[in-house]
């Protein structure tokens, strides 16, 4: 630990990380590498405590985190068994034998100052069924299961999809606790017993099961859905949206690498949930998601295996989780982070991106050693409307539905949804406008894709294209020529990693 007069000298309070895995190393990485080993960073976690580790999927953004820590792309690939990911396919959502993609990136480029998505909704009422995706080079390039990264040139349609990745979370992990431990992070190992507070209420230290006390300043929950110190210690409070996202339990197993290498991600809808299915080099990550009211633990074992790929490699692995936030992310001297903070289940693969983000407002809202009041509740508010407004996203899948063939889905399509979120949708459904409240994870191509792919047709369109003389069904079907030339040069999704980074068997 530093000296008092070192804590006077920097400014920087120290910091313990209770708890391991994505989270927590996350934090520290990230923490070390802004601070150029400044700061005393302290992790505690035990090996004896296993983490989630199924969070497999992610999004674009996790690339800026990696660039920040200065990681090579091809290093952490190679080194987590990851694979590439340019979006989500849904499988069944909207109805059986329904399926629709959700890009990173663009549907094509806009050519006239009305959005080209109004174009295609104005050929649809002209009988024009081409699907939104073919206007989405992501799906374009994922559909033959090809990859290499866009192109610079803002010129190319090559240039109007992004990617992220699949891995290992585990691997990511011991990836990361490498990066830091090389640059000064301390590790200690074992169980935390005790949270000793101060007389003001906050955290002083954590007691060790061999009696040793981790004192810091400032704590950092990283200890999952049982909130250690956030909540067992400080008593923040759970807000619950099981009403909104009704499914609480997963079963996740790992299987054998079979079926197409996709550089996407699939979400099947089942009758109680969803399943999962992320190929890495090593295996495939297979996830059932689902609500336990209507489907029993056994029950959703059984789906699981019977919709695999290849041969599983291990028995279902349950997990329990309350969709939902805690009422204060940054309480008294402790910020949470990962399912510490909440858990929105993994549909739009955000439990990552909620970590990296979470991390950068404790970076730009940095503590100091004296009141960090004023820091604390501009974390909260940034985070409270970060977490609703992806909250809003995920819970439009489930209630955009016309399937009645199950009581999970008559539930969700008929259930009160957030005013915040049927704002957005009395929009859509009336001109096909897309309107937000502010910044947001998910922008207007996200809503788009979602909107189309659970097939929900607004009332008009936008008075603009209704009034345009531009021959949109003739600049579409150029666009898909375009694309379709485009696509012929992008290597085979394997072959890119074989080329560039396999990892060792």
């Amino acid at each position: 630990m530093p000296s008092q007069s070192f804590e006077q000298e920097s400014g920087l309070p120290r910091i313990a990380i209770i708890g391991g895995g994505s989270a927590g190393w996350m934090a520290a990485a990230a923490i070390i590498k802004a601070t150029k080993g400044a700061a005393s960073v302290t992790l505690v976690e035990s090996e004896q405590i296993g983490v989630v580790g199924v969070g497999e999927a992610t999004i674009p953004p996790i690339k800026l985190f990696n660039q920040m820590l200065g990681i090579d792309e091809n290093e952490f690939v190679r080194e987590t068994q990851g694979s590439f990911k340019l979006g989500i396919e849904f499988v069944d959502w909207s109805r059986r034998g329904q399926r629709y993609f959700h890009p990173f990136g663009t549907h094509g480029r806009d050519f006239d100052s009305v959005p080209l998505y109004q174009y295609w909704l104005r050929e649809r009422r002209r009988g024009d069924e081409t699907p939104l995706d073919a206007y989405s080079m992501a799906w374009v390039v994922a559909r033959e299961n090809r990859f290499s990264p866009p192109a610079r040139d803002p010129r190319l349609v090559q240039s109007t999809f992004d990617y992220a990745y699949h891995f290992d979370t585990i691997l990511y992990g011991q990836f990361l606790r490498r990066y830091s431990e090389a640059r000064g992070v301390d590790r200690e190992e074992g169980r935390v017993v005790e949270t000793r507070l101060s007389e003001t209420g906050d955290v002083a230290a954590v007691v060790m099961e061999d009696g040793r006390a981790i004192e810091a300043d400032f704590f950092i929950d990283c200890t999952g859905f049982f909130g250690l110190l956030i909540e067992q210690a400080l008593k923040t409070g759970y807000e619950d949206w099981t009403h909104w996202l009704p499914c609480d339990r997963a079963m996740a197993v790992p299987s054998e690498t079979a079926g197409d290498f996709t550089p996407y991600t699939r979400s099947t809808a089942r009758e109680a949930g969803w399943q999962w299915r992320i190929p890495l080099q090593h295996r495939t990550g297979n996830g059932h998601v689902y609500a336990s009211q209507f489907i029993t633990d056994d029950e959703a074992s059984d789906t699981l295996l019977a919709n695999l790929d290849g041969k599983p490699l291990a028995d279902p692995r349950p997990l329990r989780f309350t969709t939902g936030r805690r009422r204060k992310f940054w309480n008294r001297n402790v910020v949470a982070l990962g399912l510490s903070a909440g858990f929105m289940e993994p549909l739009e693969s955000t439990s990552l991106h909620l970590i990296q983000t979470g991390i950068n407002r404790l970076l730009a809202l940095f503590p100091g050693t004296g009141d960090n009041r004023l820091e604390a509740a501009e974390f909260n508010r940034l985070t409270g409307e970060e977490y609703e407004r992806i909250r809003d996203f995920l819970i439009l899948h489930y209630h955009a539905t016309t399937r009645d063939d199950a009581p999970l889905w008559r539930y969700t399509a008929n259930m009160d949804i957030p005013d915040s979120l049927a704002w957005r949708m009395e929009h859509f459904r009336a001109t096909g406008r897309l309107v937000s409240p502010g910044t947001e994870l998910f922008l207007n191509p996200s809503w788009m894709a979602v909107y189309a792919g659970q097939e929900i047709e607004p009332a008009g369109l936008d008075p603009l294209v209704v009034g345009s003389q531009v021959d949109g069904a003739e600049r579409l079907a150029g666009l898909r020529r375009v694309m379709a030339e485009a696509v012929a040069p992008v290597p085979d999704h394997r072959a890119y990693i074989e080329r560039f980074c396999k990892a060792d068997a």
